[in-house]
């Protein structure tokens, strides 16, 4: 790995130190501000579980994670990840604890407005709702914990010194798994957006188990999240331990547990895996923000016990950061992207031309897209997505759900099966059949990404999504993110 590529990479561990030194307060701070369990003590148990969720349970909320946004150069990822981390690093020297979801979705945005980069919309929404969603839903489940856990003790009585022991381990068990939970949905925070320009390539540990690019860049920047437990959380735990409201080490636990809860909910592909798999509705996979997770479930205890004890004003400070956040992080990659890429003459994105081919107007048509309407944009080429953007807002005879559907199948994308690729492909992964499609079209180009699948679609039924109902939702996602895994390693060299 050269030199470039471990400075491109030096934002992402500093956006994963200071996730490190802000959110560990999320798992360990009530436990710390309560002197249940020593820093020392939660600091390790952190480090190691955190890294633990990345590597093993990282995959999910990345992937979503990445449809906000494909940020194809080295340059881009790390201004964006930069930006990110210098929003969080600020905040966390103010002592508040801000959601590092927020900010890299905020550096994130930055970058597609500066690459004129279309925004998935839907991604977008999702991520938004949770932001809704994450602190409610952790003040449920802490309100409906704690009355449990308060009956419970009242009925058996137990020894206070037995209840003290109890309660130690009980936060250490809730904080292992809140790191775990952490590093699993969080990871994606720090590394996803270095995903698609991802200079690592797959290996095999002795032989028999294959370490993905994606799985290294989840362990160095588990690693970095690590060091900043270790280095720089203390602040942020007292905030969060003391500062919002007085716990007792009871509400502490259901605190730890809840925030745990929520977090796993957000980021297990194996519980989406079992809904669907039973025809229920299914959780989203999306980085949320552990932040809101632990403040609404403090905020669920408060109002169980009446409210009286919440420092409202300290809640105040901790919102406002949580507006500023991404707003920062938004500017600030917006504006470094310019100096990185007019001053210091760095490649910070690649342009994805749209191209309204006859190819594309035929594929249209089978959406039932009216050619007719797209008048003379047939035949023409734009730089970017904006430009055609702009172009077809200016036709009158396409509806929303049309301009979208012509969006995605105008965007072009260089894509060329180079049989030297195929040597490295884990059969684990892609399975046999598939491996067997890919090979058929060997040597072949595609201008398009639907086209290569469609492609794919036509030699095997194992590259073929399934009808959308809910119980083939699992399905067809892991399939698409093979699918996006093949673009991603088969596309040509600009």
């Amino acid at each position: 790995m050269d030199a470039a590529v471990l400075f491109f990479l030096s934002s992402g561990l500093f956006l994963g130190w200071s996730l490190g030194a802000n959110d560990a307060a999320n798992v360990f701070g009530t436990a710390v501000g309560t002197r249940m369990v020593r820093f020392a003590t939660a600091a390790a148990i952190c480090s190691v579980f955190v890294v633990l969720g990345a590597v093993i349970s990282g995959g999910g909320a990345a992937h979503t994670l990445g449809k906000l946004g494909a940020v194809n150069a080295m340059g881009g990822s790390f201004m964006a990840a930069f930006a990110a981390a210098f929003a969080v690093y600020f905040m966390t020297k103010v002592g508040l604890p801000v959601s590092t979801t927020q900010a890299i979705v905020g550096g994130i945005i930055g970058w597609n407005l500066f690459s004129e980069t279309r925004t998935d919309t839907g991604t977008l929404v999702t991520i938004l709702g949770t932001w809704i969603v994450c602190p409610l839903l952790a003040a449920a489940i802490a309100a409906l914990l704690f009355k449990a856990t308060v009956y419970l003790l009242r009925v058996t009585k137990p020894h206070l010194l037995r209840a003290d022991a109890y309660t130690r381990l009980g936060l250490i068990l809730a904080g292992a798994f809140g790191a775990y939970s952490l590093g699993a949905n969080n990871i994606a925070n720090v590394m996803g957006v270095f995903v698609p320009a991802s200079p690592f390539t797959d290996f095999k540990v002795l032989g028999l188990v294959t370490f993905s690019s994606t799985q290294q860049l989840f362990l160095i920047g588990a690693l970095a999240i690590g060091v900043g437990v270790v280095t720089y959380s203390r602040a942020v735990m007292v905030t969060v331990g003391r500062s919002l409201m007085p716990l007792s080490p009871v509400a502490a636990w259901v605190a730890v547990v809840a925030h745990s809860l929520v977090l796993f909910l957000f980021a297990s592909e194996g519980l989406e895996r079992l809904l669907a798999e039973n025809g229920l509705p299914t959780i989203p996979l999306v980085p949320v923000s552990s932040s809101q997770a632990v403040v609404g479930a403090v905020l669920g205890i408060g109002l169980v016990r009446g409210g009286r004890a919440i420092r409202w004003h300290v809640l105040g400070g901790i919102g406002a950061g949580w507006v500023l956040t991404p707003l920062i992080a938004g500017l600030i990659c917006f504006v470094g992207l310019f100096f990185l890429q007019n001053v210091f003459n760095q490649q910070v994105y690649r342009p994805v031309p749209y191209v309204v081919s006859d190819q594309v107007l035929d594929r249209v048509a089978r959406e039932g897209v009216s050619v007719a309407a797209l008048g003379d944009l047939s035949g023409r080429t734009f730089a970017s997505a904006r430009q055609f953007r702009g172009a077809l807002d200016k036709l009158s005879g396409l509806d929303a759900d049309a301009r979208a559907q012509v969006m995605i199948y105008a965007e072009r994308a260089d894509l060329f099966l180079d049989p030297a690729g195929f040597a490295g492909i884990d059969p684990l992964w892609l399975g046999k059949a598939q491996i067997e499609a890919l090979a058929r079209l060997a040597g072949r180009r595609y201008t398009h990404r639907w086209a290569l699948a469609e492609a794919l679609a036509r030699q095997s039924e194992d590259w073929r999504l399934r009808p959308e109902i809910r119980i083939n939702k699992t399905y067809n996602k892991e399939l698409r993110r093979k699918l996006d895994w093949v673009f991603r390693n088969f596309q040509a060299e600009p």
